[in-house]
């Protein structure tokens, strides 16, 4: 098993692409070991010292470091984890747990059409291509002319994120769907 590795505009972050699905569909944003408790997977990656956030979603892993964790120490050791588990076909997630891995993009509520705009053309033009770059972003809501959206896996406290929501996808969502003024993350809400 060759398993390639990818930088990410997060410095924290690297993705690691084992050439293998990892998720049927959707993504998993585990912050902690104690939120891997459903992914055998996750809590193999967490078991290794400097590692603070794992995201798995359909075909790569990203992993984020602690501040004070030196890659060139780190990154072998992901590597042999990520090997060995998928390498024996141990489970990425608990099959108990399975109903649950899939993120949800929310529901619809009052502003029907206008959301469905919004979650369209997030998931058409905006996910794939963040999901390049190892992270997520999901829609989390959308009220009086504001988009919340949650930014996970390398996304999430990347410096350029800021930059992505404000002149990327703000600027985008404005010019499609008139409705809406501004786009602001979840932690602003």
């Amino acid at each position: 098993m060759f398993i390639k590795t990818q930088v990410t505009p997060n410095p924290a972050t690297i993705k690691f692409l084992p050439g293998q699905e990892i998720l049927k569909s959707g993504a998993l944003d585990f912050m902690s070991e104690a939120d891997a408790r459903r992914s055998p997977l996750a809590k193999r990656i967490f078991g290794i010292v400097g590692v603070t956030r794992v995201f798995l979603a359909q075909d790569f892993v990203s992993v984020t470091k602690a501040d004070d964790t030196d890659w060139n120490m780190l990154k072998p050791m992901i590597l042999a984890a990520l090997m060995e588990h998928l390498s024996t076909g141990q489970p990425i997630v608990d099959e108990g747990e399975k109903q649950d891995a899939v993120i949800a993009i929310g529901e619809e509520g009052e502003d029907g059409e206008v959301v469905s705009q919004i979650k369209e053309l997030l998931e058409t033009r905006v996910r794939p291509m963040v999901m390049q770059d190892g992270g997520d972003i999901v829609f989390d809501s959308f009220e009086d002319g504001i988009v919340y959206l949650q930014m996970r896996g390398a996304c999430s406290g990347c410096p350029s994120s800021t930059a992505t929501l404000k002149m990327g996808v703000e600027n985008m969502l404005r010019h499609f769907v008139p409705e809406v003024i501004e786009v602001r993350p979840v932690s602003d809400h």
